[in-house]
């Protein structure tokens, strides 16, 4: 299963420079709830409601939403072995619930931050 990063679902939905292969749609996403909220905000921040709403809409249909539960929120209280910052440790505390439960976890990430403490957790990549 791919962990779906914020970074790359706005890169897709504002056709940034940078964009995902087209196979990543195709595998099973999951995600925390962050991304739902991270997405809506700069969608929002960009006046883009009206024309991204429905592409935004479909995209999180897509995925399978990790709440934020007492785990994954005590987990993010504890020190990771890169500094990260307050959502990325979210997003890796999600992460690290998953694979505890036996889950096979890569991350789709641009977010240099979010690579680097995924790499210090051995939390593979899924095109690096």
């Amino acid at each position: 299963m791919i962990y779906l990063d914020s970074s790359v679902a706005l890169a897709h939905l504002l056709a940034e420079d940078r964009f995902p292969p087209e196979d990543l749609w195709r595998q099973q996403l999951v995600s925390s709830r962050l991304l739902e909220y991270e997405v809506w905000n700069r969608i929002h921040a960009r006046r883009l409601d009206r024309s991204h709403g429905d592409a935004v809409r479909a995209l999180i249909s897509r995925v399978a939403l990790l709440e934020l539960a007492t785990p994954v929120l005590a987990r993010a209280l504890d020190p990771f072995p890169t500094a990260v910052r307050t959502l990325n440790a979210l997003h890796l505390a999600s992460i690290v619930f998953l694979r505890l439960r036996q889950q096979q976890v890569t991350l789709a990430s641009y977010d240099a931050r979010l690579i680097a403490g995924a790499r210090a957790l051995h939390i593979p990549l899924y095109w690096h």
